[in-house]
Order: C-alpha cells, then sequence, then structure tokens
C-alpha cells in the first residue's frame, strides 16, 4: 500500500515537473515600460505554451494588475496594469501561479523616462527631410550582410535581394546629410523582415519590437538617433499598422481566431480603391475589401478593430518613440486601416506628445481624399482625423506633367496654380509633405527625361512651396531608373556606399558636372531654407501664371523671398509692377542660387532660358 502511495506521489510529483517545464514565458510585449507616462495603462501580451491556465500576479510600489484577458489560443495572456505617477523605476516581479502554487517568474523592467520626453518638437514646414532606404545607402559592417537563420540573400547583383546597407552605414555619413542643409532623416523601416525574399525594404515586419539583425540591433538603433541629434538632425521612424509580414512569428500561433483579417481564408487581396473610405455611395462590401484586404500575398492584413490588435499596436508606436527618442512618425499605407482605430492610434500619439508629428501615406490624387484625414477637416459623414500630416501626392504626382507639357488655363503651371489654389480643402496645408520623388515612384531624374533645368525648377519648388520637403537619397547627384516603376532599380545603391564604388557622391569623386552641380544646387536651397523664417514658417501669396511664368511670395515679418518659375525655352522678361504689394518696395534681391544681387526697381527683370530664380528680397 505504502508502495503503490509514493509510486502515485512520483507520478504527480513528475507530472507538475513536466507540466511547470512546459509552461513558460516565451515573449513579453512591450518587452519594457517607462514611468511617467501620461496614461498610467499598461497591457502586456505574454506568449507561452498555456500561459493562459496560469493567474499571474505581482508586487510593487505604485503598480495595480487590474485584470487578464484571454483568448481562444491558450498561449497567450494580455496583463492590464495600471502605473501610477508615484511609481519608481525599478524591476516588477511577474509571478505566473497554478491553483496558488507559482510555476513561472519572470521579470518586468519600468525604466526612468527621459526628462522632456512628453515635450519633444517634432517635425513640420521648418524642417527637410532625407529619406534613405537602409539596405541600399550605405554597408559599414560587411559582417552582418549574412545572419543565421534569416532568408534572402544578399547580393548587389540582384536588385530585389538585400544589398547589406546597415545603421553602421547611415551613422558613419550623418554629418554629409547635415552638411547638405538636411534636418530630419526619415528610414524606410529597420524593423525584422525575416522573409525568404525580397524583404530588404523593411515593409513585411516579422517582429514590431527588434531591428533587422542585418541593419544591426535596437541598441545600434538607439545610438544612430543619439548620433543624429548631436548634429541637429531628427529621426522619423517608419511604422506600419496596417500589415505584417508572412514570415511573422504570429503566423505560426495565432493570438486569437480574429487577429488578422481573412484568418481563415488566407490571402484575399485588397482592391485597392482608396476613395471607398469616404465615397457616401459605396457598397459596404466594397468599402470593406479595400480596408481587410491584404495588402501583398506576404503582407497580411491586421484586424484593429479587435480591442487586443489595436492596443498591441498603438504601445508598440509609443514605446518606439520613448525607446528611441524619435523626433516623429510616417505611417505607411495610411487609409488601409480601419478609420476608427487610425483616430484612436493618432489621438493617443499625440496626446502622450503634444509636439510630436506624423505624417500619413495617402497615394491618391485628389487633395479632398488627402483632406478627409487631417486633423481639424470636418467631414460629411462625421469622422474626425487625428492625423496631422499628409504626403502631398496629389502635387507629387501631377509635376513631371506639368514641368514637362504646354502651359495653359488648366496645363502646365496653370494647373500647378489650380492645385495650389485648392489648399483650401485642408485644414493646415502648410502641414504637408512635398517630395520630387520617393521610395515608390521612378527618379525624378529619368522622368524629366534628364532635363537638369526642370530638375532644378522642380527642387526650386519642393524647397520653396508651402508645407516642408521630402528628398530621397540620390535625387541630389541625379540617380537614374526606369520610367516605369521598378522598385529594386529605383531604390538602387548611393554611390560611394560600398567599399570600392567608383563613383562616391560623399567625397565627390567620380561625379560627373552636372551631378556636382545637383548636389550644390540643393545643398545651396536646403542651408539657406534652414535659416530663412519666411519659407521655413511664413505665408504664401502667388499670381496667376502668365504664359511660362508662375510667380509665388513666401513672407512673415521679417523676411520675405520671391520665387520665378520659370519655363520659358527663351530668353524672357518678367513685368514686376504686378507684383508691387508683395515686393513692398524692395529694390534688391540676392540670387540664392548664384548669390548675384538683383535689382527690383527696373520694370523688367531678365531671365535666361528655363533657368527659374529665388530671390531673398533685401532690406
Amino acid at each position: 500500500m505504502l508502495k503503490k502511495i509514493l509510486l502515485t506521489l512520483a507520478a504527480l510529483i513528475t507530472a507538475g515537473a513536466v507540466q511547470s517545464a512546459a509552461t513558460q514565458v516565451t515573449r513579453i510585449e512591450p518587452p519594457n515600460w517607462w514611468v511617467g507616462m501620461k496614461s498610467p495603462a499598461l497591457q502586456l501580451m505574454v506568449h507561452g505554451e498555456r500561459i493562459a491556465e496560469l493567474s499571474p500576479s505581482l508586487r510593487y510600489p505604485g503598480v495595480r494588475l487590474l485584470g487578464v484577458q484571454k483568448t481562444d489560443n491558450p498561449n497567450y495572456l494580455f496583463i492590464n496594469l495600471q502605473i501610477s505617477p508615484q511609481a519608481k523605476p525599478g524591476t516588477v516581479p511577474l509571478v505566473f501561479s497554478r491553483q496558488g502554487v507559482a510555476e513561472v517568474k519572470a521579470s518586468y523592467a519600468l525604466l526612468p523616462r527621459r526628462a522632456g520626453s512628453a515635450q519633444r518638437q517634432g517635425f513640420g514646414s521648418k524642417d527637410a527631410i532625407y529619406l534613405i532606404v537602409p539596405d541600399r545607402f550605405a554597408n559599414g559592417d560587411a559582417a552582418n550582410d549574412v545572419q543565421p537563420g534569416m532568408g534572402d540573400m544578399t547580393d548587389r547583383s540582384i536588385p530585389t535581394a538585400r544589398h547589406g546597407g546597415d545603421l553602421k552605414g547611415m551613422t558613419d555619413h550623418l554629418d554629409y546629410i547635415r552638411d547638405m542643409g538636411f534636418t530630419m532623416v526619415w528610414p524606410t523601416p529597420l524593423t525584422e523582415n525575416k522573409q525568404p525574399q525580397y524583404s530588404y525594404h523593411g515593409y513585411a515586419l516579422t517582429d514590431y519590437y527588434q531591428v533587422d539583425p542585418r541593419f544591426g540591433s535596437n541598441a545600434d538603433f538607439k545610438a544612430y538617433v543619439a548620433a543624429a541629434k548631436q548634429r541637429g538632425l531628427g529621426v522619423i521612424q517608419d511604422i506600419v499598422v496596417n500589415h505584417i509580414g508572412a514570415g511573422h512569428w504570429w503566423m505560426k500561433d495565432m493570438p486569437s481566431a480574429d487577429w488578422i483579417n481573412f484568418q481563415k481564408q488566407g490571402y484575399v487581396p485588397t482592391n485597392n480603391r482608396h476613395i471607398t473610405a469616404q465615397d457616401p455611395h459605396a457598397a459596404a462590401a466594397d468599402r470593406q475589401l479595400f480596408l481587410d484586404g491584404w495588402f501583398d500575398t506576404q503582407m497580411p492584413d491586421m484586424n484593429q478593430r479587435n480591442p487586443l490588435v489595436a492596443r498591441y499596436l498603438i504601445q508598440n508606436t509609443l514605446w518606439w518613440i520613448e525607446y528611441a527618442d524619435l523626433a516623429g512618425i510616417r505611417e505607411d499605407t495610411y487609409p488601409y486601416a480601419d478609420p476608427q482605430f487610425l483616430k484612436r492610434w493618432s489621438d493617443t500619439v499625440m496626446d502622450e506628445y503634444p509636439r510630436l508629428n506624423i505624417v500619413g501615406e495617402e497615394m491618391h490624387l485628389n487633395s479632398a481624399v488627402l483632406a478627409y484625414w487631417q486633423k481639424g477637416k470636418h467631414n460629411q459623414d462625421g469622422y474626425q482625423s487625428g492625423l496631422p500630416s499628409l504626403m502631398d501626392f496629389p502635387i507629387s504626382d501631377t509635376m513631371p506633367a506639368i514641368l514637362q507639357e504646354a502651359d495653359g488655363w488648366d496645363t502646365g503651371l496653370g494647373r500647378l496654380y489650380e492645385l495650389i489654389a485648392g489648399d483650401f480643402v485642408y485644414p493646415d496645408p502648410m502641414n504637408l509633405m512635398m517630395m520630387p520623388d520617393n521610395h515608390d515612384r521612378s527618379r525624378i531624374f529619368s522622368v524629366l527625361k534628364e532635363d537638369l533645368d526642370l530638375w532644378k525648377t522642380l527642387m526650386i519648388f519642393n524647397t520653396t512651396t508651402r508645407g516642408y520637403p521630402q528628398i530621397f537619397y540620390g535625387t541630389e547627384v541625379l540617380m537614374k531608373s526606369p520610367v516605369v516603376r521598378d522598385d529594386g532599380l529605383l531604390r538602387g545603391d548611393f554611390p560611394g556606399g560600398w567599399p570600392g564604388d567608383l563613383v562616391n557622391t560623399f567625397t565627390g569623386e567620380g561625379l560627373s558636372a552636372d551631378q556636382k552641380d545637383a548636389q550644390q544646387t540643393l545643398r545651396k536651397l536646403l542651408n539657406w531654407r534652414k535659416g530663412n523664417s519666411a519659407v521655413t514658417g511664413g505665408k504664401l501669396t502667388h499670381y496667376i501664371p502668365e504664359g511660362c511664368h508662375y510667380v509665388y511670395f513666401r513672407h512673415d515679418d521679417k523676411k520675405a523671398a520671391m520665387v520665378v518659375m520659370n519655363k520659358c525655352k527663351t530668353d524672357s522678361t518678367l513685368n514686376l509692377a504686378r507684383f508691387v504689394s508683395s515686393l513692398q518696395g524692395k529694390t534688391q534681391g540676392r540670387n540664392v542660387l548664384t548669390g548675384d544681387t538683383v535689382g527690383l526697381q527696373q520694370p523688367l527683370l531678365l531671365l535666361r532660358a528655363k533657368q527659374s530664380v529665388v530671390l531673398d528680397l533685401l532690406p
């Protein structure tokens, strides 16, 4: 009998040991948090084999466990915490018990918050942004090009493969970016993309909290931001809330049956009809397919209507801002996500960081569609967005035609005038991103048929009109691509970013005369812009184009600048009498690009063929 009892006890002990060994915490996300955040609420997503069968508890001054939420997957447990303003930094002990017996223990770090973090200044009209694709900018550490367990080979001869650019290379060349006159850097996503192929771009993320090891580590990214900040540069992070990569670790163990859209069916493509979000006549099924359909076969669509998903994504954005000390967010594929979630997401981020900025990607060419998403817009359907800024695709995508077509009432410069005049649809037209091209558009120099004069005119426009300019890496040295969009080629390697490059943008070695001219043109414009309050924060007054001239002024109570966009193919004259009210008695202007002093007291301003000018009006 005693032997039977002992055998039974041994079996129970063994079973308990096996259960204890099987139940473990494999992930807690967010991986840490901070004391002193405006919102005291925090939700931890805990992952582990049958972790939901256990009950969590903690004892830490200022931290309360409010409750837990479970899903249909026992491997996930969501813990709701409240962190009081009195809580101190330290390590919170988490204990997971079964029937009062502790089985698993974990530690959770609460960190001190950076002084002044909540009031960090975001980007805006005062800034100029340099957009880079990290894999294609500079390879500073060849040792991280290949990582164990990571697919997608590194081979510079293949346009869609990885080429080896990394955070070390980005850090090595921060001085170049600063000296060019930029004040912000926007890298496309650096988060892990553990995909079998075509992952260099970063938009098929497989871990929301880890930098891809082929770029470096989280600590490397944090150091990059700090190094940029030392040079007067802010860093904007590219965040993706609409979709993940098919290689995300969730895909092997979904947190719930409705974590992603069309979870049972698999790939169901979005219809890409952006305007269904605003269309008052849209069929519900069409609108829903736009929102819920997958962006790509390898990009499952997140279900932000699930409150656990929504909370996870919001906290992830806050975590990166606080962890890396970011100056702002660029939100990818903005209108594809659930509109009510987007409102909550943007409101929460801006409530925590009221001086931050977020720019959303909406590629529609109708300004009214963009305006729908900007904060302050009173929409007919009652939707009130919390997004401060948008990328101005209506102008960006139209500029190549504007510059190359004949000028008329509604063509060429006449069309540009109408587009700018249409700013009345925006609550804040000064908070729009202007770009000649970007990582989703063919290289502008190629689109303009390699016409350097038109290229200069476009650079002048982008750096002096309302809003703030974004320049794609390599645009300053006339990088080319096929005119028909080819992502792998338009995101070519930056000259000089790899050992042995015969052309080096950073040093000027091997650049052609036109490339040096272009680089110097943009450098002058950006550095002048940086110190000109009329351009970075003043008003815009423009005049109806006449012939091949379009004139506008940027002005505040201290400074003024006159811009003449000139498409005339022969030398021409501009009648200055028309602009007397904007000139306000100024008789001279300094040509920003040549340094020459230009007299404005004569009735006519002489202009060389296709030479647009920026005049800094002198007192």
